[in-house]
Order: C-alpha cells, then structure tokens, then sequence
C-alpha cells in the first residue's frame, strides 16, 4: 500500500499549567475521538510539540479524500465537544482555522 503523509501545525497559548494540560488530555484520548478518526480511513496520526508550535502527522493510503474525512470526522460523537475543549488551548494562526496545512519543500526517498 502506497501511503500519503500530511503535515499540520498550529501554536498553543503560551501558559505552562495550560500546555500540560492539553498534553494530559492527549495522553487519555476519549475513546469516541480515536474511533472516529480510524473509522474515517486515517492510518495513523502523530502530534509533535516544540514549546508552544505543535506539528501533527497524518498519513493515510494513497488518493484518500482527506478533506472529505476531516469533514466526516466532525459529524461523529464527541467531536465537536473535542474541538471545543482543544480551542482553549489553542490559536488560531490563519483566521477561521485551527490547524494549518504545511507544503513538504523535501522528502529524502523523493532523491
């Protein structure tokens, strides 16, 4: 299977007891919102943190509509709920979106 990887980021608000926070809470992911995100096709997802940027991985097979899944994703139980709770951690870095799409400028196995 051919695999696609996409890369997300976004910046925290810079409060300590807030970050651990939201690093506990993603270490106890509700059930509802790990279900959701395999039951839309995503292979696996992965959130890296550098201080306050966080970068999140999101690899999927090759052609995966992942637009579509995102937008199926938020119709499922809890998400919403999820989302909300996550928005007080985080900010918003281009007007409307939480996350943002970065573009791959290189990849070794493309050399």
């Amino acid at each position: 299977m051919i695999l696609e990887k996409y890369c997300f980021t976004l910046d925290l608000k810079n409060d300590e007891l807030m970050i651990d926070e939201y690093i506990e809470i993603h270490l106890n992911v509700w059930a509802e919102i790990l279900e959701g995100i395999r039951s839309v096709g995503i292979l696996d997802m992965q959130i890296f943190r550098w201080e306050t940027r966080m970068v999140m991985v999101v690899e999927v097979p090759e052609g995966f509509d992942l637009e579509g899944a995102f937008e199926k994703l938020a119709t499922l139980p809890r998400q919403a709920e999820w989302e909300n709770l996550m928005w007080k951690f985080q900010k918003e870095l281009v007007k409307g979106e939480k996350w943002v799409k970065m573009h791959n400028i290189f990849s070794l196995d493309k050399r």
